[in-house]
């Protein structure tokens, strides 16, 4: 079976994506990958890429920040509110994944998260498409009404409707979000990117750590503040401080540069570590609310601070609430009662590990394979 893999090009988007990937490879399926910008470096996970757009001439996803302040920064409480933002996504892409998927020609797509790419790429060349959930936000109707926001794109490409066979994988714990009927769950499995991890970041310390992070920092637009708050938190705490800033030359420099002297239990890290990995030697994270650091969180058992910034994280943000598996709050409410209170609550850490065993039970990717392979081919013929 060959599988085409479409992402919005986002690291946050594909790298989730990776484990199912390397699963179908190893069951000895053809596999590629159709994305452009920052998240071609999946190529490091020893993928194949097609970059849909070398010259560079979509507008980036990274570029929100600064172009569109008024969808980043917008305090969404569910999908709907971001439907501009996806819709603008999908436009900017669906052309070249659907020229990706007509010279490819695969049996099936999988795409990533709220790209209307995906499905209509698959339409394109009359195979089934999947839906790869990469967070705890919910579809709801918006593939199903992309015809009526979209209706040149469908015109353009002579599409006329959505691929006759579709399949949804969720990741998120199933107490945690909703599915919608026929959705398949899926171990989370994190990938997170090659990077060292330090050997005195690998073992336990002697008293208690907390990760600090704010992703990629695309969806995170109040991350200056985030750290600011974050040292005030140190200076009255007795845990250390593990800053995750990405990689960089110098990143004691740039903390000094964007924020001051730091104190002493703080430490930050000059290039790009394994979140997951830093989880194990850690007791909570506190993090802008993003996917990948939210369900990184949930497998590794560990208490989340969350302090949302960026559109989509006040929905996540309010999922680890409900949950009871962290706490939130404004970036200016982030204070050393409330980063100790997630250290300790009994209640908070019993519920953090029925997440995690939860998410421990699910099928793995491996196990997901077949149900690919049905869908591609019915008559099971596929191989």
């Amino acid at each position: 079976m060959r599988t085409l893999f479409l992402s919005t090009p986002l690291e946050s988007h594909l790298y989730p994506m990776v484990p199912l990937a390397w699963a179908l490879r190893a069951a000895g399926h053809e596999v590629v990958v159709g994305t452009t910008g920052p998240a071609l470096s999946v190529a490091g996970a020893g993928l194949d890429v097609i970059d849909f757009d070398p010259e560079g001439r979509r507008p980036s996803v990274a570029n929100l920040n600064a172009t569109r302040p008024d969808l980043v920064r917008k305090c969404a409480t569910k999908v709907a509110d971001g439907r501009p933002l996806l819709v603008e996504a999908t436009r900017a892409y669906a052309d070249d994944m659907i020229a990706a998927a007509r010279l490819w020609r695969p049996d099936l797509v999988v795409h990533s998260q709220l790209q209307g790419g995906g499905p209509l790429a698959a339409a394109a060349v009359g195979v089934p498409s999947v839906e790869h959930a990469t967070s705890l936000l919910r579809t709801d109707d918006f593939y199903e009404r992309l015809p009526d926001l979209l209706p040149g794109v469908f015109a353009a490409h002579g599409i006329g409707g959505l691929p006759d066979r579709r399949g949804w994988i969720d990741v998120a714990p199933p107490s945690m979000a909703e599915r919608r009927p026929g959705t398949w769950s899926m171990r989370y499995v994190p990938y997170n990117g090659g990077g060292r991890l330090p050997t005195e970041l690998a073992r336990r310390p002697g008293g208690r750590r907390v990760a600090v992070t704010v992703g990629t920092g695309v969806m995170a637009p109040n991350a200056d503040r985030l750290l600011g708050r974050v040292l005030k938190v140190a200076e009255e705490s007795d845990a250390e401080f593990v800053l995750l800033l990405g990689a960089g030359a110098d990143a004691d420099a740039e903390v000094r540069r964007r924020l001051g002297d730091p104190p002493p239990n703080v430490r930050a890290v000059r290039e790009w570590v394994p979140l997951r990995a830093l989880l194990d030697t850690c007791d909570a994270l506190v993090h802008h609310g993003g996917a990948g650091s939210t369900l990184a969180a949930l497998d590794a058992g560990v208490a989340q601070v969350v302090i949302p910034s960026g559109a989509p994280n006040y929905i996540q943000a309010a999922s680890v609430r409900d949950r009871g598996v962290g706490l939130t709050a404004d970036v200016d409410d982030l204070d050393a009662p409330l980063v100790e209170r997630a250290l300790t609550d009994a209640r908070l850490l019993a519920a953090v590990r029925e997440v995690r065993a939860e998410m421990a039970a699910l099928p793995s990717p491996a196990d997901t394979v077949a149900r690919l392979t049905d869908l591609a081919d019915p008559l099971g013929r596929a191989g």
